[in-house]
């Protein structure tokens, strides 16, 4: 069986698939990877299953050799890619012989990069999925981020290697947006509507201390009538709730399932691929759109991603 070697893990870099849903009620969040449009789109590139088992990497990639060779391809953010020191391009496939290298450095657009292999990362199902889900130590390799000398296996796949990339145009149309679409939280009506002109109107940061449960944003102080407490409930992927200090929290793929801080909005589907991509410092901004413009953008981008022109050869 081919494998991949760890030689540098990066900053935080783990095995992904599409997540495990379904678990909430037992207090298993989701997890999957934080961008899955990109996941999807690395794993067309080398013929597998949109749901393989990749690498994600979150800000500086790692250094990786592959004894017996493999098909790879990168997706999501470019971090500066070579493979024995020959430039690598995300968003096509290509070979890598055995024993060569493949160098990822920092991020130089967004913040996170996929690595698809052709037959997916072979790690043991938890819960149905490969998914890591390092703050529980669930999932995934040993159930945390990737170590030095780390070995994984890949799992077989007799596809015969053709070069492949995405379509440019229809890339274009699915990359990151910075004004991300909401619709109406739980308890919007809580929210008086000079707090909610405060969260549509303004720009806010995220937070150094964002990562996969959640993203902190920095900005105005959204007051809300309550005073940020009311009875837990179930939370949604993508919810923004709002505590008794005022700063937004985008809830993500590592979240809690339950909360006890009212919701003002919830972040279209479309775009959590686009939170998956925000990095510390970034600026960004919410938009407000209907139930029914939500679905229409999701139906939208699962065209796009459906389309015969996506991958080209």
């Amino acid at each position: 069986m081919k494998a991949i070697r760890v030689q540098a893990p990066g900053l935080l870099t783990t095995v992904q698939d599409l997540g495990r849903e379904g678990f909430g009620p037992m207090g298993v969040s989701p997890s999957g990877a934080a961008d899955p449009v990109s996941l999807r789109l690395g794993n067309r590139l080398v013929g597998n299953p949109e749901n393989a088992a990749a690498l994600e990497m979150t800000l500086l990639g790692g250094v990786f050799v592959f004894p017996e060779g493999a098909v790879l391809a990168l997706s999501g953010s470019d971090f500066g890619a070579t493979l024995d020191n020959v430039p690598i391009n995300p968003w096509m496939s290509f070979e890598a012989r055995p024993r060569q290298t493949l160098r990822l450095g920092p991020t130089r657009s967004g913040a996170r990069s996929y690595l698809c292999v052709q037959g997916g990362i072979a790690v043991k199902a938890f819960l149905g999925s490969a998914s890591t889900h390092a703050l529980s130590g669930l999932g995934g390799f040993e159930g945390r981020p990737l170590r030095k000398g780390d070995v994984l296996s890949i799992a077989s796949l007799s596809h015969s290697h053709r070069m492949r990339t995405v379509a440019p145009h229809i890339l274009a149309r699915l990359s990151p947006r910075k004004i991300l679409r909401c619709t109406p939280g739980p308890q919007s009506e809580s929210f008086p509507e000079p707090s909610q002109e405060l969260f549509y109107n303004n720009t806010f940061v995220v937070a150094e201390e964002s990562n996969r449960m959640g993203l902190r944003l920095e900005g105005s102080c959204i007051p809300v009538s309550s005073g940020g407490q009311m009875i837990t409930e179930g939370v949604s992927l993508g919810a923004i709730q709002v505590p008794s200090g005022g700063s937004p929290i985008i809830l993500f793929v590592e979240q809690q399932t339950t909360g006890g801080y009212p919701k003002i909005a919830n972040v279209t589907s479309a775009d959590l691929a686009s939170v998956g991509q925000l990095r510390p410092r970034d600026e960004i901004r919410f938009e407000r759109v209907t139930w029914e413009v939500a679905r229409s953008l999701l139906h939208e981008q699962e065209e796009l991603l459906a389309s015969r022109d996506l991958i080209q050869e």
